[in-house]
Parts: C-alpha cells; sequence; structure tokens
C-alpha cells in the first residue's frame, strides 16, 4: 500500500474517519495512527455510552499516539454529558493534542440512551443551551448563563480556548436550524439521497438568517462489497429507527417497522440487522465500483460545498481495509480532478 500524504492545494476537500472504540483502547489508538498515516485530517470518535469504550479516555490515547489529525467526538450528547463536562474535556485534549481538538456535539441516540433509560427531552433547546454553555466556557472568561436546561453561575474554564470548533450532527429541521446558526460546522450523516439538497439549502439559509459562517460534512458508508452491505446493515438499524418520519415514508419503513427495530435492538444489532432490507439501506451509502464511488462523492462534494468527506468504520475488526479502500477512492478523485483541472477543492489524500 502507498502512503498517502497531504496535498496542500487551496481550500482542498477534507477526509475523515469515524471510529467506534467497540476494541481496547490501545488498540484503538494504534487505529487512530493508521488513519493519520494513510493521510486522514480527522478523526471522530463515536460516544455510544456504554457501547463503547470511554470516550476521552480513548480521546487522549489517540492524541498521545498521533501528531497531526485533527481528534474529537462523532458525536457526543448533552445528556449523559453536561456541557461543561464536555467543555472542560475538549479544552484538555486541546492543550495536551498541541491544538487538535474539536467538539462534536448532537441530540443523542437509541444505540447511547435507550439502555439506560435517559429520555431525549426537549432535544432542540437541550442542544441550544448546550452550545451557548460550551461558547460561553471556552471563551476563559467567567460566564453566567441562565437557561431552561443549563446555568453557569460565574463559572471558569481557565485553559479553554475560543478557537476551539463546534460541530453539530443532526437530522431534524430545529436542531439544524440551531446549528447552522450557532455552530461553526454541521456533520451530514446517511442522509438519504433525495433528502439531501433539502438538508443543506436549509443549513444554507438558517446560516445567513443568523450572519454565521457554516462548513458541512458529509458522512456516509462506502458500499463496494457485499461484505460491505452485510456490515452496514446492522448500523442501519439504530440510524432508520431514529429517522424522521417523511423518511420513513419514502423507504417505506412503517411505525411497526422501527418499533421491532427498536425491540430487535434491545438483544444486539445484529439481529436486528435481520430485519433490515437492501431498499432500506441503499439510498443512504455511496455504492458501486471504486470509481463510482469517487464520482458520487466529487459530485456530491461539489454540489453541496462539503468541506470534508467522512468515512464511517463501525467495525473496527475491518477498519484497515476501510480506510484503504477510502484512501485509493480519494486518490482517484486526485487523479480524475488533476486530469479534467476543473475542480477548485481538490482532494487531500493523494496517492
Amino acid at each position: 500500500m502507498t502512503d498517502h500524504a497531504v496535498e496542500n492545494a487551496s481550500a482542498p476537500l477534507r477526509w475523515g474517519v469515524s471510529l467506534l472504540p467497540d476494541l481496547p483502547v490501545a488498540q484503538v489508538a494504534k487505529l487512530g495512527a493508521f488513519a493519520e498515516e494513510m493521510g486522514f485530517d480527522r478523526c471522530w470518535l463515536f460516544d455510544e455510552g456504554l457501547a463503547t469504550r470511554e470516550l476521552y479516555v480513548t480521546l487522549t490515547a489517540l492524541a498521545l499516539c498521533t501528531e497531526r489529525i485533527e481528534l474529537g467526538p462523532g458525536i457526543t450528547n448533552p445528556y449523559t454529558r453536561h456541557p461543561s463536562v464536555a467543555a472542560s474535556a475538549i479544552a484538555s485534549l486541546h492543550e495536551l493534542s498541541g491544538g487538535r481538538s474539536f467538539l462534536g456535539l448532537g441530540v443523542g441516540g437509541s444505540l447511547t440512551l435507550d439502555p439506560i433509560g435517559m429520555p431525549r427531552d426537549r432535544p432542540h433547546q437541550t442542544l441550544k443551551e448546550a452550545i451557548l454553555t460550551v461558547r460561553a466556557l471556552f471563551a476563559a472568561e467567567r460566564s453566567t448563563y441562565e437557561g431552561e436546561v443549563f446555568q453557569l453561575h460565574q463559572a471558569y474554564l481557565e485553559f479553554a480556548d475560543p478557537s476551539i470548533p463546534i460541530w453539530v450532527a443532526g437530522r431534524g429541521q430545529r436542531v439544524l436550524t440551531t446549528a447552522s446558526q450557532l455552530a461553526d460546522g454541521v456533520s451530514l450523516d446517511h442522509i438519504h439521497r433525495d433528502f439531501l439538497g433539502d438538508q443543506v439549502a436549509l443549513i444554507r439559509s438558517a446560516s445567513a438568517d443568523g450572519g454565521n459562517q457554516i462548513e458541512l460534512a458529509y458522512s456516509s458508508t462506502i458500499v463496494i462489497t457485499d461484505a460491505d452491505l452485510e456490515r452496514v446493515r446492522r448500523h442501519m438499524t439504530y440510524r432508520l429507527a431514529d429517522s424522521p418520519p417523511a423518511v420513513k415514508e419514502a423507504i417505506g419503513l412503517s411505525e411497526a417497522d422501527a418499533y421491532a427495530l427498536r425491540e430487535a435492538m434491545v438483544d444486539g444489532l445484529d439481529v436486528a440487522a435481520r430485519l433490515v432490507r437492501d431498499e432500506w439501506v441503499l439510498p443512504f451509502v455511496i455504492h458501486g465500483s471504486s470509481a463510482e464511488c469517487a464520482a458520487r462523492i466529487l459530485e456530491i462534494s461539489d454540489t453541496h460545498g462539503f468541506v470534508e468527506f467522512t468515512v464511517p468504520v463501525p467495525d473496527l475488526a475491518v477498519a484497515h481495509e476501510t480506510m484503504s479502500a477510502a484512501a485509493e477512492i480519494a486518490a482517484l478523485i486526485v487523479s480524475r480532478t488533476a486530469s479534467t483541472d476543473t475542480r477548485s477543492r481538490p482532494s487531500r489524500c493523494d496517492s
């Protein structure tokens, strides 16, 4: 396998990798180092509560094993982790890593919250106040904030850095509107292809209305082989169960189907995956040959102005293969853009 270096072209398409840390911390850290070696710019780490290793312990191990790659939660939530805890943890990681951290926030999902019986109350308001609370603490000034959900009383995080970016991942209209107006970036994850344009238009409009500059990232599984399809099937279980009603309707997923998925997830994702049909999966993923996947990623990033394509790696047993295949696709994009010279943001992964 050839080394994948980072291009210094202007406004390049960044490549991220998102790891599900369900292996021992030391093994996850080595995979983060491999991602850096392969030329990935950013490593997002799932925060799935009891289903994974502890987020900030694992991010610390990643920071100690890497030198360049940016590190952060992909994503954490304000229900299981108070925003003051998240702010302190990320500021500490930023200090330890030499300024390489970011904070990824969301409202939490079934895989994280259901096993501990924690309701997702007022998700829009909770996320909004979490962002405002973290912003206040990142300013490294004494802050007082009186929200409906969170409060600060002359709180002070002395070692914080206002430059730490806040990213939000979500799908609901109110969550995306809030993120577009208050965050630095929005990550869209496994969005049905027929709804992607509407999501981006909403974000662009909301950020303009709020006078905010927003960056966009897109994350989707790359499916080249039948084995890839089977692996993503199990991780579509919780995504499908949490999908908005319009998306469920578009793919023919009834509320009874969604309930059955949630019930089956109690016995494990492999059990729930048996209920997931191919037609429920394919509209959410990048699928085809390597060349076809490269063309699709290029089209998506050009059409919607994404600054990053994030490769999810939920199955760490095949993490090397997944990241290597993604790096090869990135190289195909570089080759295509170099030959046509029609794209203003070539990929940063080169062979």
